[in-house]
């Protein structure tokens, strides 16, 4: 039993050598030229115009922590961005918010951040 004809094959060779042919034919075209020279396309300069950004301070760094939901990791590893952790094994009580860096045990140190950062003053995120 046929199940293809000899002038479907034969359409389908065709077409498929036209296909390969255009494709061949694409791909070996040289660039665009602009008299004896390639055209050369230029992007924009897009910081050189804007003014630098202003690097945001500590409070406000750690205030966008807040937005991460509370007590998870996520949360502590972005107070941990802001300020790098520096365990010590009997860590003093924390009078500042950077103290809370020596703090070893995750969720202590997590609270201790958590009590510093709410009780700010909310800043302008600018």
């Amino acid at each position: 039993m046929r199940l293809f004809s000899r002038s479907f094959l034969g359409m389908l060779l065709a077409s498929s050598a036209v296909l390969v042919s255009a494709a061949s034919l694409a791909q070996s075209a040289p660039p665009p030229m602009v008299g004896d020279k390639p055209l050369v396309q230029v992007k924009p300069h897009k910081a050189s115009r804007e003014a630098p950004m202003k690097p945001q301070s500590t409070a406000v760094r750690l205030q966008a922590c807040l937005d991460i939901d509370d007590q998870t990791k996520e949360r502590l590893m972005c107070y941990d961005a802001v300020i790098a952790p520096a365990p010590k094994p009997k860590a003093p009580k924390a009078k500042t918010v950077t103290d809370c860096r020596l703090t070893k045990e995750e969720d202590e140190r997590l609270t201790c951040f958590n009590g510093f950062v709410e009780s700010m003053p909310k800043l302008p995120k600018s």
